[in-house]
């Protein structure tokens, strides 16, 4: 008798900035460099800057990360790994949202595949993923030169806009996800590529562009708390 193949499995994505997490990691992430002063006034300011349009959509989601990463130009990783545990504790974990924290657990109850999926990098995330259960993530990666430091550019495509969407089928194919039964959790509208591919999307806390969306979709909006 042929063995029957393993039903599919029901996936939940995650975005981070914003959604799990209530506010931008880079944003904490800079002002703790700068309390220990590893990054300049300079730096420091063209970002405030680039976050002052980004803010009112006049800059797209690759531009303002590729200038964030620049940041780490001439560095090591292994200086910054050293302290991702710390500040996931000190800085990330209490001002992840509560209700969106609820729906992790009432997946992970379901025995959902748990899918952190963010732009942002992996060093900083995978904390997170540890210690909230996450099967997989999906992330940026930080390019590493032949000399062994950071080059400040990502390694292959930022994780971002329809680079979710594409990283998430892949995924989906190789864990046997059913993306027609799956949940997908974000705030922005560069979200929306992850969202339209599964049916069952949520946003959080959405910008207007996606709250828009969600309003003609008929899509769950969720709060913080």
């Amino acid at each position: 008798m042929v063995a029957c193949n393993k039903l599919s499995e029901i996936g939940a994505f995650f975005d981070f900035d914003e959604t799990l997490l209530e506010t931008e990691s880079s944003r904490l992430g800079f002002k703790y460099l700068w309390e220990r002063r590893l990054v300049s006034f300079w730096f420091l300011s063209k970002v405030m800057a680039a976050n002052f349009f980004y803010k009112r959509h006049w800059m797209s989601d690759e531009r303002i990360a590729a200038i964030m990463i620049k940041f780490y130009r001439g560095k090591r990783l292994d200086e910054f790994e050293q302290g991702a545990a710390a500040f996931y504790h000190e800085q990330l974990k209490p001002r992840l949202a509560p209700k969106i924290l609820k729906r992790v657990d009432h997946h992970h109850r379901l025995g959902h595949v748990l899918v952190l999926i963010s732009g942002s990098v992996r060093y900083m995330l995978e904390p997170v993923a540890a210690d909230l259960g996450f099967d997989h993530l999906l992330c940026t990666d930080l390019e590493i030169g032949p000399d062994g430091l950071l080059t400040g550019k990502a390694e292959g495509p930022l994780c971002l806009d329809s680079t979710k969407r594409e990283l998430a089928q892949k995924l989906a194919a190789e864990a046997r996800i059913d993306l027609s039964a799956s949940y997908a959790y974000g705030n922005h509208q560069s979200d929306l590529p992850l969202l339209e591919l599964v049916g069952q999307p949520c946003v959080v806390e959405p910008t207007e562009p996606l709250k828009n969306a969600a309003l003609e979709n008929q899509w769950p909006i969720l709060k913080y708390r």
